[in-house]
């Protein structure tokens, strides 16, 4: 029985770190493969997070900035090209400043990606059927529509920004219902809003939008990535935190390599984890202690006794009564990729 088609997670998502040199044009390399989207921030800088994908292209790839309402731009001095194992950035401080580390969040979709019909809004879709993944574009009606996504199964998580306009992100997730949204660049907690995803789930072949501006908008240019449970590579769910030292476990089916976490019953941050920041006191492995904030453009955050995770051979579970991932009685949802699987070719070891 095969327990997982993916052997090699990092063939489909990698964490990528380096150090800025103010070079121009250089080529970060080794990521594993054919980078389709890229999400990167300076671990000690305050710039804004950079997220650039195949599908948002002119004569460079285009930025979004996920901690920020902006429209979507281009810029040289960011990013130059996405390449057949990695990326190339410019000289720009936000990616490339002399002395400064940078962490990049890789993923493998399907390239430059094509039509689909599957819903009333024709849409452009990069989708990585393997590993439950999709990049989609289309152009908003302002009117309750569906968008096909390519993966062939139910989304449990979607993104969406307008492309045109300066307005919030769109988030949607399985486990608060698709009555409700989260915010991607806010500390907000979920809200009932049936324009977003006009209450109703996605299916295996298109997610649906109401009349929103922020995930629909009229004759605006949209994007919307796509996520997928795989079994042993990626998870989409929910916990309720217990405001213990020895915290609440999640069990994924994997060890995870990167876990986002966010409060939805108040308001709070999105916490970011991933395998190849260091954990406390500059050492590697467990707890990882090192977060970034998805809705801000702080610095990594290395404060020991301030937001700790365990990342073990099933799941991930947490070492700290910290209210952003484990208050008692809170409601929390995550996203969380593998390192390696628990069962199969590969198996992930116990620690």
């Amino acid at each position: 029985m095969a327990y997982t088609t993916i052997k090699k997670p990092s063939d489909y998502f990698n964490t990528k770190l380096y150090t800025g040199d103010g070079t121009s044009s250089r080529s970060i390399t080794g990521v594993g493969f054919a980078t389709d989207m890229v999400w990167l921030k300076g671990r000690t800088t305050t710039y804004s997070h950079r997220l650039v994908d195949k599908l948002r292209t002119g004569t460079y790839p285009k930025l979004l900035y996920p901690n920020e309402t902006s429209a979507e731009s281009e810029d040289v001095n960011n990013f130059v090209s996405l390449d057949s194992d990695g990326f190339t950035i410019g000289v720009g401080n936000a990616v490339n400043q002399s002395g400064q580390t940078y962490v990049a969040w890789n993923w493998l979709a399907n390239g430059s990606g094509s039509s689909n019909s599957d819903g009333s809004i024709t849409s452009t879709v990069s989708a990585n059927t393997t590993s439950g993944f999709s990049i989609v574009s289309y152009t908003g009606t302002g009117a309750n529509a569906t968008v096909g996504h390519g993966l062939g199964v139910a989304p449990k998580m979607i993104i969406i920004k307008n492309r045109i306009d300066a307005v919030n992100w769109e988030v949607g997730h399985d486990s608060i219902g698709w009555t409700k949204k989260l915010r991607l660049n806010t500390t907000d907690a979920e809200t009932v809003d049936n324009g977003a995803f006009n209450d109703t789930a996605p299916t295996s072949s298109v997610f649906s939008l109401g009349n929103n501006g922020t995930s629909n908008g009229s004759g605006d240019d949209m994007i919307a990535y796509c996520f997928a449970d795989v079994k042993g590579f990626s998870k989409f769910g929910s916990y309720t935190g217990n405001a213990s030292l020895d915290g609440t476990f999640i069990y994924t089916g994997f060890k995870p390599s990167w876990v986002i976490i966010k409060r939805t019953d108040v308001i709070n941050s999105w916490v970011m984890f991933d395998n190849k920041r260091n954990g406390t006191y500059g050492l590697s492995g467990n707890p990882r202690a090192r977060h970034l904030y998805a809705n801000t453009n702080d610095p990594e955050d290395s404060a020991d006794n301030y937001n700790q995770v365990d990342f073990v051979s099933n799941g991930f579970k947490l070492r700290e009564d910290n209210t952003t991932i484990n208050a008692s009685g809170g409601s929390y949802i995550y996203m969380a990729f593998a390192e390696e699987p628990l069962v199969g070719d590969n198996p992930a070891t116990a620690r």
